[in-house]
């Protein structure tokens, strides 16, 4: 928990740095709340941790590296596991806070790429592209971490009846398997997509 508040807080400072945010340790505290809800299990701040450390490998492959990570740090703000537009909420909570500190272009540009990571639709933006892989690398990840995941995301959903909830996992992810691209970007689908099939197959119970 210390290591991922540490590291998210540096994080945090040098977006203040670039942007200069007029409330930057308020902003910060009321993010690190909604990252701590009871109701997340998977959606908390190891996700976002994830994410931006993320970032800082890719660094040199994006456009606005400050802007994909001021997103990434809105796109699961507002998280409901029984709500369907958490991903506008996070938009909306986004404009709230930050709207009098940035610019009118990239504000609408933040608020466009928080909105996709409700849908994970194809893009030709680099920058969104590249948002979109990192919100699912989770499903490169280690065994260990990818079962712990799998624990996490059936922790969120313990309100959904758990046969019900089996069929509806096995669903989603069986479509992320047969996915000929699971990722959009070439880094991605060379770095990461093998490792994610095969957690994929593992959970699925398939064979090669």
């Amino acid at each position: 928990m210390q290591q991922y508040l540490s590291t998210l807080e540096k994080s945090w400072y040098e977006l203040h740095r670039h942007y200069q945010f007029s409330e930057p340790q308020r902003t910060f505290n009321k993010l690190i709340a909604a990252y701590s809800e009871k109701q997340r299990a998977y959606h908390t701040i190891q996700h976002l941790y994830e994410c931006l450390v993320l970032v800082e490998t890719i660094r040199s492959e994006l456009n606005d590296s400050n802007a994909v990570a001021l997103a990434l740090w809105f796109h699961d703000a507002v998280y409901d596991p029984q709500a369907k537009d958490n991903e506008l909420k996070s938009v909306e909570l986004f404009e709230r806070y930050l709207a009098q500190d940035l610019q009118i272009d990239r504000i609408q540009k933040i608020k466009r790429w928080i909105a996709a990571t409700q849908k994970h639709e194809s893009t030709e933006e680099v920058d969104l592209q590249f948002l979109l892989d990192i919100d699912l690398a989770i499903l490169a990840t280690s065994p260990e971490r990818f079962e712990e995941y799998e624990q996490q995301i059936q922790q969120e959903y313990a309100w959904v009846d758990p046969d019900v909830y089996l069929i509806k996992r096995k669903e989603v992810l069986a479509h992320f398997y047969q996915t000929e691209s699971l990722y959009q970007t070439a880094y991605f689908q060379q770095n990461f997509e093998q490792r994610a099939k095969g957690n994929l197959r593992g959970y699925l119970g398939l064979s090669l």
